[in-house]
């Protein structure tokens, strides 16, 4: 199994001191926990893209440039780049240019994107957002894999063979398809032979292990080997210490900060409890025994290879993050890395096929 590091880069008072850091030390830390991922050797760093209150993730390229220039190894990666809102030539000018700054470290995950602000900051609505994210993710990839293309669609401009440069180090991109219950995201992904990211944050997984059993049947059904298929999973919540107890008292004020922030915009409750939350949700949170059964747990339903943590300690002293990042590396990582096989990321996936880059 492999492991990312995830921010959407959270711009908000701190849920137990109530501070507030200026957006120049947030965007720098989330930098410094990039750095921290390669250190204490996690595989992956992923940075989301969020476009309202209260995230300032707005532009992952320019926050991935700055992390590649500071690491050397861990893959980096997008969760998830909101397609339907770019267009799809600036956004191949960007990651083409990222992916030869990193080494060809890059692997983006796409989706439609959320909230609000969409129809208000780029008239994206729900009616023709499924429609722009297949489009772009259609010209995407025609852009990375041929130096000339000639393409028309309904969202922009079209192109006549037209060369978009930079061109990238990797001749054939990653890309994953983020989704929470969207099978259109999944029949894109089987479609193109390419790799699902399953949200798995706000339910039980049984939502979740039926949308990736569906890709699966349709992976199948697109003439693909089932053994290709290749699934990721997000996780709720993350804090590891020796005793379970100790973990939750500790991570009590942040639950009920969130679930404080879930009443004020009237949004559900699925887990009514920290208890509750930790037994039946993707969050982990206990000890190395209990982290390594959930995430077996997770793997029987969903059959996922890589996994995201949360990047951020927000709520927690640095201090608790960093020992709850190093003792999953020390305990939990290296018996899930024995029992349940994955494939590389990042510029290893190249070097195992046998690139000389």
């Amino acid at each position: 199994m492999k492991f990312l590091l995830l921010t959407l880069i959270t711009h908000q008072p701190d849920p137990v001191t109530g501070a507030v850091e200026s957006p120049a030390r947030r965007l720098r830390r989330a930098v410094d926990s990039a750095r921290l991922a390669e250190e204490l050797g996690y595989d992956g760093f992923a940075v989301g893209e969020r476009h309202e209150d209260p995230f300032i993730s707005s532009a992952p390229p320019v926050v991935l440039g700055h992390i590649a220039a500071v690491t050397s190894t861990i893959a980096l990666f997008t969760g998830v780049t909101t397609l339907s809102l770019l267009d799809p030539v600036r956004a191949f000018e960007d990651y083409s240019t990222l992916d030869n700054l990193s080494g060809g470290r890059l692997e983006l995950i796409i989706g439609k994107g959320n909230g609000a602000a969409q129809a208000k900051l780029f008239g994206v609505t729900t009616e023709d957002q499924w429609a722009r994210n297949s489009e772009g993710y259609e010209l995407l990839r025609l852009l990375w894999e041929h130096e000339s293309v000639t393409w028309s669609g309904r969202f922009r401009p079209p192109l006549t063979e037209a060369k978009a440069l930079p061109r990238p180090l990797q001749p054939r991109l990653r890309i994953w398809h983020g989704s929470a219950t969207s099978r259109e995201s999944v029949e894109l992904a089987a479609r193109h032979g390419d790799p699902v990211f399953s949200a798995n944050v706000t339910h039980p997984v049984e939502p979740y292990a039926e949308l990736i059993a569906h890709y699966r049947e349709r992976w199948v059904a697109h003439g693909h080997d089932p053994a290709q298929a290749l699934v990721g999973a997000g996780t709720a919540g993350f804090y590891l210490t020796r005793d379970s107890q100790d973990a939750l008292a500790a991570y009590r004020p942040i639950f009920e900060a969130r679930r404080a922030i879930a009443r004020k915009h009237n949004l559900p409750i699925v887990f009514p409890t920290l208890e509750d939350f930790a037994e039946r949700s993707s969050a982990l949170i206990g000890s190395p025994r209990q982290v390594l059964e959930k995430v077996e747990r997770y793997h029987e339903a969903l059959g996922h290879e890589v996994i995201h943590l949360a990047a951020d300690g927000d709520g927690l002293t640095d201090k608790q993050h960093r020992e709850s990042l190093e003792l999953f590396q020390a305990e939990v990582a290296p018996e899930l890395r024995r029992r349940i096989p994955s494939r590389p990321l990042g510029a290893h996936r190249h070097l195992s096929e046998g690139s000389t880059r």
